[in-house]
């Protein structure tokens, strides 16, 4: 197993705070650091998830969460994956650690974001698909997952019903978690009174833009046992993985799909292989997961995503959470954390704070919403322009 430990775990609490990027991540950065037990020149690594501005780079990450902790000397790596980009610190920094280039790895990532939701930055960029999507089609995020929700009412039968108990489900978790910005319970009835924005997507389907941080420290096995962690939560698979051609099914921001007048489709969906990618190389299965945080844009991406892991067959995610099987005291709760129902987005922190999540969940942690006897956690999102985002956990 190339398992990594994760010795701490830190966040800035989700909202509209005013205030730069940067002192959410150092926030999160010390605040991981503390619950590590670690100081600040502890860390041989830095691994940076670039904020973004309506889907492209920002800031350098990296180095600037390096420089607000104080010049130490450590190596850094600046990465961005658009949503993905969380996952793909993680990552870089396992790959760092396995290959004998630090024992400590510090990851973070935060962002500062506009109010509303996401707009393409200013520009002509004819070759850029985001900048097409947004220009060309008019298709802004909410137009995206409201054709997503459509299309799984179409094939499978799901309503907006089914859609509304998703919102309900994360809300119930999300008012006990002390970190989350959104932390009432809501109602299916407030769901359906909330204004329809991307029919059938009503604004509480929706996830909010937030400010918000999160960091991991991690290290190798042989550090933690060195410095009294001889049971850590580990990370033991990370999946990045890209699209298989043809791609059939179109898939926002493509605007086309590919021919498949040469090649077969894949067995598999792009984010169910994500998920594949990850049980492959951890070990695991569905079967074997105690919870799982994964990228609920929407209420109706949510339950996608439920097929997309294996917790149940296509089509079969609004069968399994109304049998509440998805529930915090269900067999298999998604979103204990309240999901981006109740945080929002803050694009690079986000995929972290799912890493968090698991490890205080693993920990047997997480208070008010412990998932109980937890021992493996599956995340898992996506990036535009085909980055996976996947990663297990276990204990």
């Amino acid at each position: 197993m190339n398992d990594i430990a994760v010795l701490g775990a830190g966040m800035h609490p989700w909202g509209k705070w005013g205030r730069s990027f940067v002192s959410y991540g150092a926030a999160a950065a010390r605040a991981a650091l503390a619950d590590a037990g670690l100081d600040w020149r502890d860390v041989g690594s830095v691994v940076g998830a670039d904020t973004v501005r309506g889907g492209y780079p920002g800031y350098v990450a990296g180095a600037t969460f390096a420089q607000a902790l104080g010049w130490q000397g450590a190596r850094v790596t600046s990465v961005y994956a658009a949503c993905a980009s969380g996952a793909q610190a993680i990552g870089t920094a396992r790959a760092q650690i396995l290959a004998g280039l630090a024992d400590v790895v510090l990851v973070v990532g935060a962002d500062a974001a506009p109010k509303g939701f996401f707009a393409p930055a200013g520009g002509d960029r004819p070759d850029d698909p985001d900048w097409l999507r947004f220009r060309v089609l008019g298709a802004t995020n909410p137009t995206y997952f409201g054709l997503y929700a459509r299309r799984r009412m179409a094939l499978y039968g799901d309503t907006p019903e089914d859609f509304a108990q998703v919102k309900v489900k994360n809300a119930a978790a999300g008012a006990l978690n002390p970190l989350a910005r959104y932390r009432k319970p809501v109602s299916a009835a407030e769901v359906a009174a909330s204004a329809m924005v991307a029919d059938p997507l009503r604004l509480l389907d929706i996830c909010a833009t937030s400010d918000g941080g999160a960091a991991l420290v991690l290290s190798s096995m042989d550090f933690a046992r060195r410095h009294g962690h001889p049971d850590p939560v580990r990370v033991r698979a990370v999946s990045t993985v890209t699209p298989t051609y043809p791609r059939t099914v179109l898939d926002l921001p493509d605007i086309a799909t590919d021919s498949a007048t040469t090649a077969s489709p894949a067995p598999h969906t792009f984010r169910a292989s994500i998920a594949r990618a990850a049980y492959e190389e951890a070990g695991l299965g569905p079967e074997d997961l105690s919870l799982a945080e994964v990228y609920d844009l929407s209420t109706a991406l949510e339950l996608e995503w439920y097929e997309d892991i294996g917790l149940c067959a296509p089509g079969e995610g609004a069968k399994l959470l109304r049998e509440g099987a998805t529930a915090l005291s269900g067999r298999v709760p998604v979103n204990v954390s309240g999901g981006l129902a109740s945080f929002g987005e803050a694009v690079p922190a986000q995929a972290i704070a799912q890493v968090c999540e698991l490890t205080w969940q693993l920990r047997g942690t997480a208070g008010d919403r412990q998932v109980p006897g937890a021992r493996a956690g599956i995340t898992a999102n996506q990036g535009l322009f085909g980055h996976g985002s996947a990663v297990v956990a276990v204990r």
